[in-house]
């Protein structure tokens, strides 16, 4: 199995991980087939996404995408980081092997249910359709419901 050279310095040494206590948005995504667990923490300054920290149980893919995922996202506006796709996070990191493109769709999930639930806690609209309702890859996903 070949993974690149990014792949294993960001499974080596992922960046921005723990939890961050006061999040503005928690966003928790699951793949019950490979049994990867994604949880996604932001916090949110004048629609800016100023800090964003990931616990992650799962593969080394699944840790790489989801470190990938928050460097990509930090620092973006809100409406920038819903545009983040796992393609983007699969180039960013030099390709990932077939079987494991499913990681990279959990890390785009991640960032978008942590994006939901911050708007849903401070009450403003959004378009429902930006977010996945599990049909689209097969995943069991549960969007923050702790």
């Amino acid at each position: 199995m070949f993974y690149s050279e990014k792949v294993m310095d960001h499974f080596r040494n992922p960046r921005n991980v723990g939890e961050i206590a006061d999040a503005d948005g928690i966003g928790e995504v699951g793949n019950a087939k490979c049994g990867d667990i994604m949880r996604m923490y932001i916090k949110v300054k004048d629609n800016v996404i100023t800090d964003v920290k990931f616990m992650t149980f799962g593969c080394g893919s699944a840790i790489a995408t989801s470190s990938m995922a928050t460097e990509l996202v930090k620092g973006k506006t809100l409406d920038e980081a819903l545009t983040l796709t796992n393609q983007a996070v699969v180039e960013a990191l030099d390709g990932l092997p077939p079987h494991k493109i499913h990681c990279s769709v959990l890390a785009e999930e991640a960032i978008k249910a942590a994006i939901k639930d911050y708007y849903d806690k401070n009450q403003i609209a959004y378009d429902a359709s930006q977010y996945c309702s599990g049909s689209c890859c097969g995943c069991a996903h549960r969007h923050n419901k702790d």
